[in-house]
C-alpha cells in the first residue's frame, strides 16, 4: 500500500504508553517504545506491521523520537536494535548516544 494525500502519516509521541507512533487515518502503523530516565531516553524496542514495511516508517519513528530526545537534551541510550542501526548510520548524532 502507498502512502497517499489521502492517507498522511503522522509521527506523534504516545507519553503514555511511552512509545512513539506512526499512524495513518485507521490506525497504528509502528511504534517505537522508550522509557524515560532522568536526563535519559532508553529505547527498546521499534516494530512496524509487516504489511507496512519498506515504507520508511522505522526511519520516520527513529528520526522523530531521536530529534525529541537531542532537543530536551537528554542522552540517549539504543538499547533497540532497529534505533542503534539508524544511530550508526547517522553519525551526527553520536555526541548524544551512550554506548551499550
Amino acid at each position: 500500500m502507498q502512502e497517499t494525500s489521502e492517507t498522511p502519516i503522522e509521527v506523534v509521541n504516545n507519553v503514555h504508553r511511552q512509545r512513539w507512533e506512526a499512524r495513518d487515518a485507521h490506525s497504528v502503523l509502528g511504534f517505537s517504545e522508550y522509557r524515560e530516565q532522568p536526563g535519559r531516553v532508553i529505547f527498546t524496542h521499534t516494530k512496524v506491521d509487516p504489511e507496512h514495511e519498506g515504507r520508511g516508517i522505522g526511519s520516520r519513528l527513529a528520526s522523530a523520537a531521536v530529534a525529541d530526545a537531542i532537543a530536551r537534551q537528554l542522552r540517549i541510550t539504543p538499547i533497540c536494535p532497529f534505533i542503534r542501526s539508524y544511530l550508526e548510520r547517522h553519525p551526527e548524532f553520536s555526541a548524544s548516544v551512550d554506548p551499550i
